[in-house]
């Protein structure tokens, strides 16, 4: 899962750059009012309607078009109430421990000039909720039991009990949609429907055009209700890879890449004079998971990966501080689990497994794995110990890292063989389970909530491709979920990563300060590590700056 980016040229002329309306100049725009962002990215999104849409490029591109009933503030916690900003809703409060009151913005509006009612909240919680799209949000809302529509600006937030992210997991997850638009759409139908190719948002931008495999257009709704957005469109343009992305960026052509990767990438960006280097805090992590059932036979498990002493013996013998110092130099961590900084759980003193390859080979020779032929590799029973390691050919610090941990293995005589994908066949490849290890990333929302939702029983549908279950695990997941109380809940959720730790179903290789290139002609730029994209309407291009593309509008 992970994560990562993006880009469109804006008009400029036949003879240079890509044009994305033909050959006919567009007019200019006029006042103080241009901008254009142009953002690049490796892959394309998948669909526009939010409960559907399961991939980066298209939870960014969808944060444009449609509004939540909340957001986290500045600070990123998910815990009670107080640090949220109002978006849909201008106020709310708990009027008993189980009942939550939101009151909707009274001029907030549709794009077709349709009011946002509380009809449309309650309708965007049952599509949410229904089992026939299995959103991933939907497990998220499992202790709302309702979310009723009183009168049209008022909502009746009703919990099955009370706990420390109730008003987090009320308001943040679900992006609003239009009852008026879609009610009448069978809800099997729903992820296919063309409102997912042509969207009607609330947001501070509406949708323009999708050129497949080519790019995506929004432009800036001047009438939206919490202010005119700074930039006048924002266009996103798909491309081959990273390398070919820097160096759009770096050509004057692109405007935004938000994952930069490696760190030659980073000098580059940072010795070229209109674009700066902007580092912001990661929910990523990147892991190599063990398939815990064999893939010839899913009902079989795993050879080798189903023995908690050899999925231990080999992340022991994996040096991911080396890795991690080859692959990002100083801009990261090793994780000790599946967690990042961004988490409000996050502490350096969380135990990980050490760095240990003699004692790892000792482990692997208990388990009667040893070189008897002298050829340099492990053996039992005449089997050498080989496996094979799923990589996508679109993530250059996975590709790069996965050469590391294969050399790094070989030396204790255990074999990998690496398959470099194409995105979307790695995809395919590992939501079948059909690997021995999947070299994985993920960048869950910033609730530790996250945690369960690739490493819990719950989650083997989903987001957890190696079959991972430990029943222990999942009851400390679900008694961190219920707390009530903040000390409670750090408490419960460092003794399930402990215990998710101990049984090594992965190895968490690192997770990145990411760094993102950006255009320098824009001021009050900032991105989270959640949605990175969602601030972008607040960016500012001011008129002493306009670059050439900024001139030109629909």
């Amino acid at each position: 899962m992970t994560h990562f980016i993006r880009n469109t040229v804006a008009l400029v002329s036949c003879a240079g750059l890509v044009i994305l309306a033909g050959c006919e100049p567009a007019p200019t725009c006029s006042g103080d009012w241009c901008g254009t962002v142009v953002v690049v990215s490796g892959a394309e999104a998948d669909v526009l309607l939010p409960p559907a849409t399961r991939q980066d490029v298209g939870t960014a591109v969808s944060d444009l078009l449609f509004l939540k009933l909340a957001d986290i503030g500045p600070s990123q916690r998910t815990v009670g109430n107080a640090d949220f900003t109002p978006r849909l809703a201008e106020s709310w409060r708990f009027t008993d421990p189980l009942t939550l009151e939101l009151t909707l913005r009274e001029d907030a509006r549709w794009q077709d000039g349709t009011p946002v009612t509380a009809s449309d909240v309650a309708f965007t919680f049952e599509v949410y909720r229904d089992t026939l799209l299995a959103t991933i949000a939907g497990p998220r809302l499992d202790r709302i039991t309702g979310m009723t529509a009183t009168d049209e600006r008022t909502v009746i937030v009703t919990f099955s009990r009370a706990y420390a992210e109730q008003f987090f997991d009320a308001v943040y997850h679900m992006r609003i949609l239009p009852r008026h638009l879609l009610d009448s759409v069978p809800r099997d139908r729903l992820a296919a429907h063309p409102f997912g190719r042509q969207p009607i948002g609330n947001g501070p931008f509406r949708f323009v055009e999708w050129r497949a495999g080519e790019s995506i257009e929004l432009e800036a709704d001047s009438m939206f209700f919490l202010g005119r957005p700074g930039p006048r469109r924002i266009i996103w343009r798909f491309v081959a890879d990273l390398n070919t992305a820097i160096t759009q960026l770096v050509a004057d052509e692109a405007d935004v890449l938000n994952f930069l990767g490696g760190p030659d990438n980073v000098q580059r960006i940072a010795e070229t004079e209109h674009l700066e280097v902007v580092e912001y805090p990661s929910s990523v992590y990147y892991y190599v998971a063990f398939n815990f059932r064999d893939p010839d036979n899913l009902s079989r498990p795993h050879p080798l990966f189903s023995d908690q002493e050899i999925r231990r013996a080999i992340t022991m013998a994996t040096d991911r501080t080396t890795i991690l110092q080859a692959v990002l130099g100083a801009r990261g961590y090793v994780p000790p689990g599946p967690i990042s900084p961004a988490l409000w759980i996050w502490s350096d003193q969380t135990p990980g497994l050490p760095f240990d390859s003699a004692g790892a080979r000792q482990m692997l020779a208990s388990r009667g794995w040893v070189d008897a032929d002298g050829d340099g590799t492990l053996d039992r029973q005449g089997q050498p110990f080989e496996f094979e390691l799923l990589v996508p050919t679109s993530s250059a610090p996975r590709r790069q890292a996965a050469q590391i941990l294969q050399e790094q293995l070989r030396r204790i005589g255990v074999a990998v063989q690496l398959t470099e994908l194409e995105f979307n066949a790695f995809l395919n490849q590992a939501s079948e389970r059909q690997f021995d290890a999947v070299f994985g990333a993920y960048g869950g929302e910033i609730s530790p909530a996250s945690v369960g939702e690739v490493w819990g029983s719950a989650a083997v549908e989903s987001f957890n491709w190696g079959n991972y279950t430990n029943a222990a695990v999942d009851g400390l997941i679900r008694q961190a979920m219920n707390a009530t109380d903040v000390p409670s809940a750090s408490r419960l959720w460092n003794a399930a990563l402990t215990a998710i730790i101990d049984d090594a179903p992965a190895i968490w290789m690192f997770t990145p300060v990411t760094t993102a290139g950006v255009h320098t002609r824009f001021d009050n730029v900032s991105l989270r590590p959640d949605q990175w994209a969602s601030t972008i309407w607040q960016w500012r291009v001011p008129p002493d700056r306009y670059h050439e593309r900024d001139r030109f509008a629909r």
